[in-house]
């Protein structure tokens, strides 16, 4: 009986038979869908429908990638990325869809805003002490999925091998894209809120009578001076690469007593910036802070053409792909 050899043979995939590849369940995964062999499909695949009623038909339902292909696709997706790679993320589990957390309600740096309003007071001897009530916020996530979709030519199902390392680079790479644009410009609706667009974002503006599509050093050290004293150590700098060749122009003008500028002014510190090589290090660094060109910065002169971000403070939720 064709249909007792499948079920037999299924129960015998679900046991922990595993394959070997991504290549080779890909593979697997073209022949089930074959209406020529739908009743032959490789036991090691893992079905998943939609519903409990199909289950065993991929037209309608669907095969699982296995666990530890698609944990090493989502890993080297996050670790080949500049951004993705640089920020807090929290796994979810197979059964949750979001995640809440309690925040600390700090608003600024004021006495009595502080860790949500913890304070502290100079006593004197015998003085009196006063109290203070932390206040704390909820934090609410929910996962948006990311979909990837691709066809497979003739020639490749033919041959494992290739099949997998097209997938892996196509889907870790196509992924990487959509995941570092939402970081940084997503809007939040449908997809992650991008630092530019969350209430975190500060513009620096541009100098008086500075001309349009160019940076200068007095922009880079008035970002310098916004960022938070404790986020400097892990902050980079993410620009386009058509911002480039402003970086290598630098110049600090300076004035006279009288308060005239003096022609031509000076070249800026060589602590502002280093061009990639330098000291031994594969970017070129800004206050001593990596430079990481992206597609996902705007063009010169444009807000969001250069960034300054603290990367560990953007903080993303994942459970994996299937």
């Amino acid at each position: 009986d064709p249909n007792e050899n499948a079920d037999r043979n299924n129960a015998q995939g679900r046991e922990g038979a595993r394959f070997s590849s991504l290549g080779e369940q890909m593979l697997a995964i073209a022949g089930a869908a074959n209406p020529d062999r739908r009743g032959s499909a490789d036991p090691r695949l893992i079905f998943a429908g939609p519903t409990g009623m199909s289950e065993g038909v991929a037209a309608d339902g669907g095969f699982l990638v296995q666990t530890d292909f698609s944990n090493e696709l989502l890993q080297n997706t996050y670790e080949g990325g500049e951004i993705a790679s640089r920020v807090r993320r929290i796994p979810i589990g197979p059964n949750s869809n979001g995640i809440h957390m309690n925040g600390v309600d700090e608003t600024s740096r004021a006495n009595g805003s502080r860790w949500g309003g913890i304070q502290s007071f100079w006593t004197a001897e015998a003085g009196l002490k006063r109290d203070s009530t932390p206040k704390f916020r909820r934090i609410k996530m929910e996962l948006d999925k990311l979909t990837g979709l691709c066809y497979a030519t003739d020639e490749l199902l033919q041959d494992s091998t290739a099949l997998e390392s097209w997938l892996r680079q196509a889907f870790a790479d196509e992924f990487l894209f959509k995941i570092e644009d939402a970081i940084v410009n997503g809007t939040g609706a449908g997809m992650p809120l991008g630092f530019l667009n969350g209430g975190s974002a500060i513009t620096v503006p541009k100098e008086a009578n500075q001309l349009a599509g160019t940076i200068v050093a007095e922009n880079i050290l008035k970002m310098w001076a916004r960022m938070p004293a404790r986020s400097r150590k892990n902050a980079v700098w993410i620009i386009n690469q058509d911002v480039e060749p402003q970086l290598y122009q630098f110049v600090i003008k300076v004035k006279n007593a009288a308060g005239t500028e003096n022609v031509g002014g000076i070249a800026a510190p060589a602590i502002m910036f280093t061009p990639p090589g330098a000291n031994g290090s594969q970017y070129a660094t800004l206050m001593g802070r990596p430079i990481i060109p992206v597609e996902y910065a705007a063009t010169l002169g444009t807000a969001g053409d250069i960034m300054l971000v603290d990367l560990s403070q953007y903080l993303a939720i994942d459970k994996g792909p299937t």
